[in-house]
């Protein structure tokens, strides 16, 4: 019997193509050919996993312009990340979509030519817009949504990116400026999937649901109720989805004492070192052990208290179970591992979803959500020695993460997929 191929197809992002991995695993454990499409600079990720990779085929002088495009793009928002979420849609979020937008024109026509080429029996799309090249595949094609449940709306659900309530008061301004700063885009975007064969989307959407199956990174601890359920044919919610990883041995440090903490801002954040600068030099002051995830800024970094160990990468399933507290952006995938591994999240969001899901770890008693850069050095040591010694929170987190454990996310993943292949 010819084992299906399935491609993967995640957004330019590690959480993503991590959490895209997780499912990848299992989808192979199941007898599946799993086959990953690259965007630039992603090259080899996935190779290190044991998965043949396809990159979109583009030019080098178009593959050196994205990259340093969004180097610069990065640089240019830091500032905005200190931003509250609605000062963010003019600042960040416009511009953000206008990059997307430009992505998916940018890479349609090579990556319908791969398609052609692998010719996959299923896609698996993990990504914030539809690329027309996908939907046009003739095949079944699998939505992934990674980021918060909020990505999904509903009157229960808190309008996405605005890391406010549900029933906030300034709900419908928020939606509403929303709307108005993410039309241009929009508009831009719904030409081009018209030329493409494909319907217009609503104001504010830049991907439809799939018709096949549709499958969101929201565990039940912390899942809405909403006001209209979701198909259960067509929707899926994974209970966590923390792919297999090699396992870390904390390294010992000069000072080699008290709880683990682990800190990562993801690749983007990995950018802002003044600030993790800042919290490094309150770390000092705490008597536990520090592992801090600073990506290629390794040299950014001349003075290391001796309590804190810097690394360009780490295995983040194996260092998070070992960790006592999670330090994070709120990325979805960084969220749902701390609540895998039973561990308190304190989170420090800077854009998109890190908003909802800050304000989701307060709402549930998962964690503190922490505004970035209006804290002292006394208020962010008090919070953490708070959070270390929370038995209420730690004896919660422990429930929630047997009840996961009990479940497995990535396999369940992997069947729903598979169900709707057919070959």
């Amino acid at each position: 019997m010819k084992k299906p191929v399935i491609a993967l197809f995640p957004e330019a992002s590690f959480g993503s193509a991590l959490n895209c991995v997780g499912i990848a695993q299992q989808l192979q454990h199941q007898g599946s050919t799993p086959v990953f499409l690259c965007h630039p600079g992603f090259n080899g990720v996935f190779a290190e996993y044991g998965f043949k990779e396809y990159q979109l085929p583009q030019s080098a002088e178009a593959q050196h312009q994205n990259e340093e495009t969004w180097q610069a793009f990065v640089t240019a928002h830091l500032e905005h990340f200190n931003q509250n979420p609605t000062e963010q849609l003019k600042t960040y979020v416009g511009p953000t979509w206008e990059a997307i937008v430009d992505t998916a024109i940018q890479v349609e026509d090579g990556l319908s030519q791969l398609l052609k080429r692998i010719k996959p029996d299923g896609i698996v799309l993990d990504n914030v817009i539809m690329f027309p090249a996908i939907a046009n595949a003739g095949v079944p094609w699998i939505r992934v949504v990674s980021c918060a449940e909020t990505e999904i709306p509903d009157i229960n659900i808190p309008p996405y990116l605005s890391g406010m309530a549900a029933d906030d008061p300034a709900r419908p301004a928020f939606e509403s400026a929303y709307i108005k700063t993410t039309l241009p885009a929009q508009k831009r975007y719904n030409i081009f999937r018209r030329a493409r064969g494909l319907a217009a989307l609503p104001a504010g959407q830049f991907l439809e649901t799939s018709p096949h199956l549709n499958l969101l990174l929201a565990p039940k601890s912390i899942r809405y109720e909403r006001a209209t359920p979701l198909p259960e044919d067509q929707f899926v919610f994974l209970d966590g989805c923390v792919r297999e990883e090699a396992q870390f041995e904390p390294p010992p440090l000069p000072v080699n004492e008290g709880p683990i903490v682990y800190l990562s801002f993801g690749s983007l954040g990995a950018i802002d070192t003044d600030l993790i600068s800042r919290i490094i030099a309150v770390f000092a002051t705490i008597p536990a052990r520090f592992f801090v995830n600073v990506g290629e800024f390794l040299e950014s970094y001349q003075q290391v208290p001796d309590n804190v160990y810097l690394g360009s990468w780490f295995p983040q399933p194996s260092i998070v179970s070992q960790a006592d507290l999670f330090i994070h952006h709120g990325g979805n995938n960084s969220y749902c591992e701390a609540l895998h591994f039973g561990v308190p999240s304190l989170i420090m969001p800077y854009c998109w979803d890190g908003h909802d899901n800050g304000l989701r770890a307060l709402q549930t008693n998962t964690g503190v959500n922490m505004q970035r850069a209006s804290w002292t050095p006394q208020e962010l040591r008090q919070i953490m020695t708070a959070l270390l010694n929370d038995n209420l929170m730690i004896t919660r987190m422990r429930e929630i993460s047997d009840k996961m454990k009990k479940g497995n996310g990535v396999r369940d993943a992997a069947l729903a997929i598979l169900n709707k292949i057919s070959i």
